[in-house]
Formats: structure tokens, C-alpha cells, sequence
């Protein structure tokens, strides 16, 4: 299917952020991270629960995390929306990007005009061996994770063969983690708020040769939340409406082992491509960008799959500074998954939530000076779901 050439009949906007702090909530539930997110996302839209015709929440494991399935109707309910529809979506990690698009899709088709978009993960309530199982999910469970792989193998396996076909170092992996904690520094609702170098990420603990402990992305709680509209209504609400230019997505094979090539995600580029043809820019016009960087070697091959660098150039562009704040095109300006945090539902959403601050020129320290187009890249499991949005403050 040509997915750029489905055209929307009307633009859609976001009109109201919310978030919470990431990390580690023992004296919060699913049900209150999700409700806080969502409240902030409808005062900043100045608006009130009766005006919302329909809930997207994305999740990806309350049932083993805590518990708790149907998270539709816990979100209704609680966020005192009953009788209005809900709908929980699921892709994995990229869960909360995918209630972004089916968001979106609501209001671009006609069919609704304020539809909240959000998603919640509760994940440090269970013992870690108990987080990487409900993960390992995300994997083909019979070919990969029957046999013992758990994600950190499996992007190892996708680091060690960019850093032997492309000469990609272990330092420039490193600095991709240093980079997202000094972002993080910044951002009050990040888990992680303290710096890091090199050598720190290189002294780790190995987890899965070369990834190390601060190659990797935390366990987190958290929620966050954006209400769309039409852009045609969206000034009725706000000075400053967010349009999102693009929404896309894409799939490839569940198991590492059948892809075309495990250094590509092929589903990005496909989303990418889409996205830009329906943004009508290239990755040139990109001003910043949030990508999943659930291990450090993810944003190197995201570099490359949303077309800011060459193929295996990737670890030459964070070594050259070009993705710094001040850089070529700064990416992840809010910590990223690896220091902002990665509860696996909400992550989507919470790119969408930098993107749109950043945009509204509202990131203080971590504000990338005349931001105006921003692209959001969240990716499910080890690539077989990935969703693109270009976000844009002029419409």
C-alpha cells in the first residue's frame, strides 16, 4: 500500500500537553499516573472532560505489570469520561505513538473534533526478571525469547554487526548516552537528571556485549497525554496550535533473524519516507528530532534510518557533535529514553509532548533556538512497528 497518497480531510493540531515525571512511583498506580497526565494535557488545553468525544490510551503490559487489562475502561472511567468511547491501543514500545496516529486518524477523517490521546506504563511494581519477561512480549516469543534472548541481546547483536560492517566505535556509542543525560539535565520531569561521560558508559556493567549498563534505557513509570482537534477549530482554544504535518507507520518481521538487514529498520525508513512525502519536506527541514533510543545503538541506526546521516555514518554524526543542542539536528532534547525514562506505553506520547514545548518555544535551557518542524520516531520491540510524526508550528 502507497500510504502517502491516503489524504486526510482535514488538518489535525494538538492543542494541550500533559506529562508526568518519570521514574520510579511507589505511591502511585496505573490509574493515577494516567489521570494526572491526562488532566494536565485538558487544562492546557482549556477545555473540560464534556468537550472530549473520544480517549486513545496506548499501554503496552498492564496486565503483567500490574495487573490490569481493559485500559480503555479504566481510563474512561477514571478520568470521569463515562459514557465517552475508549480505546487502548498496543504495539509494544511504540504503543503510545500508535494512539497518536489512531488519534489522529479520528480527527482527520471528520469523525470527531477533541479526541485525547495518551498512554501510561506502571512497570517497577514487579522484580526486574518479572519487567524482561513482560518485554521479552514484544519479541517472536517462540524464535527469540524461548531460547533466551532478551532485548539488550538482541540490539547488542544489532550493534555488533554496524560496529564490524561499519566501524561504528564502543566510545560512539557512549556518547550518544552522555549527550541524552546532559539533555536531561535540563528537563525536570526526566528520570535520570545527572551527567555522565564516556568513561562512566564504558566502566558499566556488561549486559550484553558491547552494550553496557548505561547503554541501555531505565524501567519507568509514567504517563503523558495530547488533545487533538481540528486545526480549522484549534484557535479557539489556543495561541499557539501545534499541526501535525504527518502520522505514519509501518511493520517488519517480528524476529530479528528473517530482516532484509539487521543494522536497517526497515519499518522506519518506510514510516520515514511516508511521513516526509505527506509532510512535504526532507530530512533537511527537520529543526530537531525525538527518536527510540531504547539502547544507545537504536538512535545511532536512527540517525541513518530517517535519513540524517549515510548509511553507517550515524556514529560519525553523534561523534561530531551534530546532534547536539546547537548541532545539525538535535535529537532528543529531552534525555531520550535513556535518561528522561521508558515506560514502554507512554514513551510515544511523551516525544510528541518535547516536540510540541520545543515548538511552542517553551523548553527553557533545552530550547532549540527557531524550532519549527519537529519529528517524533517511536519504534516497537526491535522493529517491527515504528510510527513518524512531523509536527509543525506553522501551518
Amino acid at each position: 500500500m502507497n500510504l502517502e497518497k491516503l489524504k486526510p480531510k482535514r488538518e489535525v493540531a494538538i492543542i494541550g500537553i500533559g506529562i508526568t515525571k518519570f521514574g520510579e512511583h511507589w505511591k502511585l498506580g496505573l490509574r493515577d499516573l494516567a489521570v494526572e497526565a491526562g488532566m494536565k494535557a485538558v487544562d492546557d488545553a482549556g477545555i473540560s472532560g464534556k468537550d472530549i468525544q473520544l480517549v486513545v490510551g496506548g499501554n503496552m503490559s498492564g496486565g503483567l505489570f500490574v495487573g490490569q487489562e481493559h485500559g480503555a475502561g479504566l481510563l474512561a472511567d477514571y478520568l470521569g469520561l463515562t459514557p465517552t468511547p475508549a480505546i487502548r491501543t498496543e504495539a509494544a514500545c511504540s504503543s503510545g505513538g500508535l494512539a497518536v496516529r489512531v488519534g489522529y486518524l479520528a480527527v482527520a477523517s471528520g469523525l470527531y473534533d477533541i479526541v485525547v490521546a495518551g498512554g501510561v506504563e506502571k512497570m517497577t511494581d514487579v522484580y526486574g526478571p518479572q519487567a524482561t519477561t513482560a518485554l521479552a512480549g514484544a519479541m517472536d516469543y517462540e524464535t527469540e525469547a524461548y531460547f533466551g534472548a532478551t532485548f539488550p541481546c538482541i540490539y547488542a547483536l544489532i550493534a555488533q554487526r554496524h560496529m564490524y560492517q561499519y566501524g561504528t566505535t564502543r566510545e560512539q556509542l557512549a556518547m550518544v548516552s552522555v549527550k541524552n543525560h546532559k539533555n536531561a539535565l535540563e528537563n525536570p520531569f526526566a528520570q535520570y537528571r545527572r551527567p555522565i561521560t564516556v568513561d562512566d558508559v564504558l566502566n558499566s556493567p556488561l549486559v550484553a556485549d558491547p552494550l553496557r549498563l548505561l547503554d541501555c534505557s531505565p524501567i519507568t513509570d509514567g504517563a503523558a497525554a495530547v488533545i487533538l482537534t481540528s486545526a480549522d477549530i484549534a484557535k479557539k482554544y489556543t495561541d499557539t496550535p501545534i499541526y501535525i504535518k504527518a502520522s505514519a507507520q509501518a511493520s517488519d518481521t517480528l524476529s530479528l533473524f528473517a530482516r532484509r538487514d539487521i543494522t536497517t529498520l526497515d519499518a522506519t525508513v518506510m514510516a520515514a519516507k511516508s511521513a516526509y512525502k505527506q509532510a512535504r519536506v526532507s530530512p533537511n527541514d527537520i529543526d530537531l528530532a525525538e527518536v527510540h533510543d531504547c539502547f544507545t545503538i537504536a538512535e545511532i541506526c536512527a540517525y541513518e534510518d530517517l535519513g540524517f546521516a549515510k548509511k553507517g555514518e550515524g556514529g560519525k554524526l553523534i561523534q561530531e557533535g551534530q546532534t547536539e543542542i546547537g548541532g545539525k539536528i538535535p535529537v532528543n532534547t529531552s534525555g531520550g529514553l535513556k535518561a528522561k525514562g521508558h515506560p514502554v506505553g507512554a514513551t510515544g506520547i511523551a516525544q510528541i509532548v518535547e516536540i510540541v514545548k520545543q515548538l511552542r518555544g517553551e523548553a527553557g535551557k533545552r530550547q532549540v533556538s527557531g524550532a519549527e518542524v519537529g519529528l517524533a520516531h517511536n519504534v516497537g520491540g526491535s522493529g517491527a512497528t515504528a510510527t513518524v510524526h512531523i509536527l509543525s508550528n506553522k501551518r
